[in-house]
């Protein structure tokens, strides 16, 4: 019997270093896929471009190596062409942009999400499964499909102008759009469905009306989910590139995503300089880098408590 018993000890040990291995080597390897891109960039924007074209390309660089004037040239001013006057990446002008637009839409889209998930996780009314079913279904939707309905209404409501579009023309159709999401609504209706009915029912009795409710027990419950809907679509605002270039008429009302991918390349030649293309996208990308380790727990605490109830 204590034969048996140390075999399988040791059968269960096995099985456990087994386990581990393969479970490290393929977290291992999912943090090298992610990893790699960054490392690609920071090693990028130190690289003079003979380093870039080089063949084989330089895996690493010394210390001595480093091209940091890649970083001095984004503020330098320009002296000839189209953008005379101004600096080779306006970097300032563009995080102005991409900070209004992120408030603007997360305010937007955390009040149309907050009272939609109440609606439809609380509040009884006839068809409201029906209701639900069918925003859901419009996930399914590629977003692509709606780009050309909402120029339309844009166009239409007078906000893109080629000649003589204003700063807040092009707030206005940058951030009306994107004010709600069926994603967020369903993310926080799920946490909302979590909290107990009785609670409700119980301030129900003490007089509460449903907006008071709403205001000092569930968004206070469910506010680790609120905080990574704050912050994930404050990302997704961040690297919006498609709908602002299409409804803004002019460079300095665009976000640092359009700037990344035009003020780099020579008209003339049609060359780009990666080295500073890397460089503007490091510092672009650094915000998001210390937003997301600052607010690493409520991130992880909001998907852990959303599940998949209801």
């Amino acid at each position: 019997m204590a034969e048996v018993f140390v075999k399988n000890e040791k059968s269960y040990k096995v099985q456990k270093i087994i386990s581990n291995v393969l479970t490290f080597s393929f977290l291992g390897a999912i943090a090298i896929v992610v990893l790699v891109p960054f490392y690609w960039m920071i090693l990028t924007s130190l690289k003079s471009s003979t380093m870039i074209e080089s063949i084989p390309p330089i895996l690493f660089l010394k210390p001595s190596q480093w091209q940091i004037w890649n970083y001095k040239a984004l503020f330098e001013i320009v002296e000839s062409g189209p953008r005379a006057g101004q600096p080779l990446f306006p970097f300032f002008t563009y995080m102005k942009n991409t900070i209004v637009i992120s408030i603007i839409t997360t305010i937007g889209t955390s009040i149309t999400t907050i009272l939609a998930a109440f609606a439809f996780a609380r509040l009884n009314f006839k068809g409201r499964d029906i209701v639900f079913a069918i925003i859901i279904a419009t996930m399914m939707i590629p977003g692509e499909i709606f780009i050309l309905t909402n120029f339309l209404t844009i166009n239409k409501l007078g906000w893109y102008d080629i000649m003589n579009q204003s700063y807040s023309d092009a707030i206005f159709a940058m951030t009306l759009p994107f004010m709600t999401s069926v994603f967020y609504t369903f993310y926080l209706r799920q946490t909302f469905k979590q909290i107990p009915n009785e609670l409700y029912y119980a301030a129900k009795v003490d007089g509460t009306t449903d907006f008071k409710y709403l205001l000092k027990v569930m968004i206070p419950v469910a506010m680790p989910t609120i905080i990574t809907i704050i912050i994930l679509n404050s990302m997704g605002a961040w690297s919006a590139y498609i709908w602002p270039a299409m409804v803004t008429t002019k460079d300095q009302f665009r976000l640092v995503s359009n700037g990344l991918r035009g003020a780099f390349t020579d008209s003339g030649s049609g060359r780009t300089d990666y080295g500073q293309q890397m460089a503007s996208a490091a510092l672009v990308t650094a915000p998001l880098l210390v937003v997301f380790f600052v607010f690493r727990k409520q991130i992880m605490r909001g998907v852990s408590r959303s599940g998949i109830k209801g």
